[in-house]
């Protein structure tokens, strides 16, 4: 299998011009080789895998600060790195003890997983267009206008399908069903 190719000049320089669709591809199309430079850099899978997070939401947040549209992948292995070495001095840094925390049992840490297992079915539940709004906006962080404009949708429309994702996942989490708020998918 071919080893995939950084972003075309041509998507950067749209995406440093602040194109939502040129934004997301050069973020999709970096992630392979920013998860392969912080699995070469960090100390840890863990570490690798959160430094690879952290860079790509710089480059979706930054991506018009790059000086250079041919200086993409330098510029992310610098992030990569700084990312590294940040979270490597963080593990040398002394912690102090925690008084009076209580440790979570084994049987709360299965509660907690059952919880969160709970959760991404009720997600994965919703009708798509719903499912998409609640995941950019509640999972990934995205402001509403950002998510809006991503989808194509007004901001209205997309706090319509926001609100009602959060709506059916909290029923399906509590058991009940609303049929009014099921099959948006357009």
């Amino acid at each position: 299998m071919a080893e995939p190719t950084w972003p075309a000049e041509r998507l950067v320089l749209a995406a440093q011009d602040g194109d939502v669709e040129s934004i997301v591809a050069v973020v999709s199309g970096s992630h392979p080789h920013v998860r392969r430079f912080a699995h070469a850099l960090c100390a840890t899978p863990e570490d690798a895998e959160d430094a690879a997070q952290e860079a790509l939401i710089i480059l979706f947040r930054k991506i018009g600060m790059l000086r250079a549209s041919g200086a993409l992948a330098s510029w992310m292995f610098r992030i990569v790195r700084n990312e590294c070495l940040r979270r490597s001095r963080l593990m040398l840094r002394p912690h102090p003890p925690v008084k009076d925390a209580p440790t979570p049992s084994a049987e709360d840490e299965v509660l907690q997983r059952l919880e969160a297992g709970r959760v991404a079915t009720a997600i994965a539940a919703l009708p798509a267009g719903q499912r998409r709004v609640l995941i950019m906006r509640d999972v990934q962080g995205y402001s509403g206008r950002m998510v809006a404009d991503a989808l194509g949708l007004s901001t209205a429309a997309m706090k319509s399908r926001l609100h009602r994702a959060r709506l059916a996942v909290h029923h399906s989490l509590q058991g009940t069903t609303d049929p009014a708020f099921g099959d948006d998918d357009d």
